[in-house]
């Protein structure tokens, strides 16, 4: 950057006069009054061009020595150049303090997005250059006074770092080690904790591709892994430089999701994540249509995503699970009784910091607890339903109705995780129990005596099936038994002793994010039935970042939970080995086998009384889609409604809150048919997805 000295000489060279920053519609006047461009008024700055539209614009404002040596201009041309018909109203600037001006703010040609950053203006009127119209506005909570410019930017190959509300950072770096530390000292990127206990986000920095060749690294990563799997070689120029800033790269590595930091300095952390795009971190399955967006538009999707739920910090699978610590945080400061100072200590309701091996039945096959004790006593197998009903038990009316109609239920698991009661310490192992149903845990039980109708899948399967002997059963479906009136006899159990409902503030988070996204696309909870179907055809035609948003949400309920269980990666690993996953806490299949017996177990029962309201039983069942054979084209064709109009409750109902349904997809009867005598799930085909939880990378 230029020093104050060189940047007085060259505008002393237009001007000399004192300082007074002027509105910004007049600096327009006055620059155009002196027959000066703002390109040469740029050069003289040692600036941009942008820059200087966004501060005619209103939109920002330039930062110290800059800001200076611009009020020194403009004041002289005030008085050379006074306002026709009235004398020019100097008026005084801000005092440039250094909360004022950590950053340089500019604006791109983008729409507003959640929040108005702190000591950034708005845009005040649309730029000639704006490549598409302005959003809706999005109301969000107050932006915390330490991070005036929101959670991340996007910084791009000319230096524009485009952040939320339409801001643009001036951002000099050229190389990653530049970026990091500007970041730190400049940028005002960051979003406070979600919990008292908790830590703030550190600030993201998204590169798109041009940006990514700017700072020396590829454009692209090429090799024979998986692309998730890709890091750049510890020899890189760009790693090296890293290495001798001293800073470090996580475990992972510099790969698509790349963290830089330096051990903390009190309670101030130094650690800035960095997302490059064209390195393919963002999922398109996950975040649709999001890389081939301008950077502005990507700031916002991604910006909106970051307030709502969390500053993501890898794929939606691990932002998932880190906004269960974010919102559940280990520690927390306790007074040691004996020396009185303040020490970090076990937070209740928390998985604590240490991680938890888990019972032999709730394990993976290649995980150590099985490989080093030779366990050969089964594993719980509580997944997502894949079920089809056989074609001999489709009835000839069934047949003549002319559609198969499938109904999506709004995040299940999401819904499944509310109120969800989970072991918080270590399984303890026990001989035929009494079945508790208020007792998380794993349970050895024969429910094969139990015979329900066929044309519906079997509660305790995830195929559908009846069970044949017995078998390893997370507590909920047990309890489901129960509820159906038979008797249970566990033959032994893991159970815990302490337990909590561990996931609440994460499901209450998603939850609220999910709704207010889909109410910003109009899908409110106040439609009635018609109206809601009419309503969720249209998000991706009414604003695509949104849409997008909607979908991120989504991938980062069912990934995180799949997350709980994370398996082994790479083509060199040994079963008995341990892998990284399972050094963290947040390593719990019983708490995923928890979420997906519940979510079963619910669809279950809405098929139940579906049968006992309508007389009506699905086609198939895949995750949380079922089809059903239908009169008409609509849901609202067989759904059970009362004589008042209104939907009957403990069947399927339409609506926008978890756990309700929505319409999937419609196609013909006999399409469906065919489909189901070839073996295959009708349901796959209408939604077009995985029947289990992604455990993500």
């Amino acid at each position: 950057m230029a020093s104050e000295e060189e940047l007085f000489a060259s505008v002393d060279a237009l001007l000399n006069e004192e300082p007074h920053l002027p509105p910004p519609a007049e600096r327009a006047r006055l620059r155009e009054a002196a027959g000066i461009t703002q390109a040469r008024l740029a050069t003289a700055l040692k600036t941009t061009t942008q820059s200087v539209k966004n501060w005619e614009n209103g939109r920002s404002e330039p930062k110290p020595p800059r800001l200076d040596a611009y009020q020194r201009l403009l004041n002289g041309w005030a008085a050379k150049y006074p306002a026709h018909g009235a004398a020019s109203a100097a008026v005084t600037a801000p005092a440039a303090s250094s909360e004022a001006t950590a950053s340089e703010v500019e604006t791109a040609d983008a729409p507003q997005a959640p929040t108005v950053p702190a000591r950034a203006r708005p845009a005040t009127r649309p730029t000639a250059a704006s490549r598409r119209p302005a959003a809706k506005k999005i109301a969000q909570p107050t932006a915390d006074p330490r991070f005036p410019h929101g959670p991340l930017a996007v910084l791009d190959g000319d230096g524009s770092a485009y952040g939320v509300d339409g801001i643009v950072l001036d951002c000099p770096a050229t190389t990653v080690v530049e970026l990091v530390e500007w970041t730190l000292r400049e940028s005002g990127l960051g979003a406070a904790k979600l919990n008292r206990y908790g830590k703030d986000s550190d600030p993201l920095i998204v590169l798109t591709a041009a940006a990514a060749v700017k700072l020396g690294l590829p454009e692209r990563l090429e090799g024979h892994e998986q692309r998730r799997s890709l890091r750049l070689p510890e020899d890189h120029p760009a790693v090296k430089q890293v290495a001798k800033a001293k800073w470090q790269l996580t475990q992972r590595g510099f790969g698509p999701w790349a963290r830089i930091y330096r051990k903390a300095q009190g309670r101030e952390r130094q650690c800035v994540q960095l997302a490059i795009l064209s390195w393919d971190a963002l999922d398109e399955r996950s975040w649709p249509g999001v890389t081939d967006m301008e950077a502005a538009d990507i700031a916002r999707v991604l910006g909106v995503y970051a307030t709502r739920v969390i500053t993501p910090r890898g794929s939606t699978a691990v932002s998932g699970l880190e906004l269960m610590t974010a919102l559940r945080p280990p520690t927390k400061a306790v007074q040691d009784p004996a020396t009185g100072n303040w020490v970090s200590g076990y937070n209740p309701g928390s998985l604590g910091t240490a991680p938890m091996d888990p019972a032999p039945p709730e394990a993976t096959p290649e995980h150590p607890v099985v490989v080093n004790s030779g366990w050969k006593g089964g594993f719980l197998n509580e997944e997502a339903y894949q079920w089809v009903r056989s074609v001999d038990l489709l009835t000839d009316e069934e047949c003549t109705l002319p559609f198969a109609v499938g109904l999506d239920l709004n995040t299940a698991f999401l819904a499944a995780a509310a109120r969800l009661v989970v072991g918080l310490s270590a399984p303890d192992h026990f001989h035929t129990p009494k079945f508790n149903p208020k007792i998380p845990g794993s349970w050895l039980v024969d429910l094969s005596h139990i015979e329900l109708d066929p044309r519906l899948p079997s509660p305790f399967t995830p195929d559908g099936t009846r069970p044949t002997g017995p078998a390893w059963y997370q507590t909920h479906t047990v309890a489901y038994a129960q509820e159906l009136g038979y008797n249970v006899e566990p033959i032994e159990a893991y159970l815990r002793r302490e337990t909590g409902a561990y996931l609440d503030p994460w499901h209450d988070r998603l939850k609220t994010a999910y709704v207010d996204t889909l109410a910003d696309l109009g899908v409110t909870k106040d439609l009635d039935d018609r109206a809601f179907l009419a309503a969720m055809e249209r998000p991706k035609d009414v604003d695509p970042a949104l849409a997008a948003v909607l979908s991120a949400i989504k991938a980062t309920v069912k990934g995180g939970v799949g997350k709980l269980r994370e398996r082994p990666q790479g083509k060199h690993y040994k079963d008995g080995e341990r892998w990284p996953a399972l050094e963290r806490p947040t390593w719990r299949p019983d708490i995923r086998a928890a979420v997906i017996s519940k979510a079963r177990v619910n669809m279950h029962r809405k098929l139940n009384n579906m049968v006992k309201m309508t007389g009506l039983y699905p086609l198939a069942v895949l995750s949380d889609c079922v089809v059903y054979p239908s009169p008409g084209e609509s849901p609202l064709d067989f759904l059970p409604y009362a004589a008042s109009g209104k939907p009957q409750p403990g069947g399927f109902r339409l609506g926008p809150t978890p756990g309700l349904a929505k319409l999937e997809g419609v196609q013909s009867m006999l399409w469906a048919v065919d489909l189901m005598e070839q073996g295959l799930n009708p349901a796959r085909h209408i939604k077009g997805g995985d029947a289990v939880l992604d455990e993500g990378e």
